[in-house]
């Protein structure tokens, strides 16, 4: 199995392009708040879980470039958060705008990837190709 790495700064020009089509009309800090993540691969997959409780999906994109995925959206605040004139004791719920980032290695089918959001969890499955490059390749030999 090929080894997976989260990376979250320093990806370079060729990633600049995907952050502002994720970020595109919003204006501001590219993230506020940062919902756990889960990255998993089976034989046949690598799979992406990302908790994103109260956030609908309309909200939501996912993009894809160079083996780096970007999953970015906003997640409005709970409702206690209304209470201007409330004193805190304990606040650890996050919500504003998030970006995560998953480099992913391996050969992917990105053009057959499938995202879905079930009860607060986004879940995004590659499905895994042979790999291309480096193979060997039988070529056939017919006489003329």
């Amino acid at each position: 199995m090929s080894r997976i790495f989260l990376e979250q700064r320093e990806l370079g020009e060729d990633l600049r392009r995907l952050f502002e089509w994720l970020d595109e009309g919003r204006g501001g800090p590219l993230a506020e708040c940062e919902p756990p993540v889960d990255v998993f691969e089976t034989d046949d997959t690598v799979e992406i879980i990302v908790d994103l409780p109260g956030v609908p999906a309309d909200v939501i994109r996912v993009g894809w470039s160079r083996g780096v995925v970007v999953i970015a959206g906003q997640k409005a605040p709970a409702g206690c958060h209304d209470h201007r004139d409330a004193a805190f004791h304990l606040a650890e719920r996050g919500f504003g705008r998030f970006t995560r980032v998953v480099r992913l290695s391996g050969a992917l089918d990105a053009g057959r990837a499938n995202a879905t959001l079930a009860n607060g969890e986004l879940h995004i499955v590659f499905q895994r190709i042979a790999e291309r490059r480096g193979g060997e390749i039988a070529v056939s030999v017919r006489a003329e």
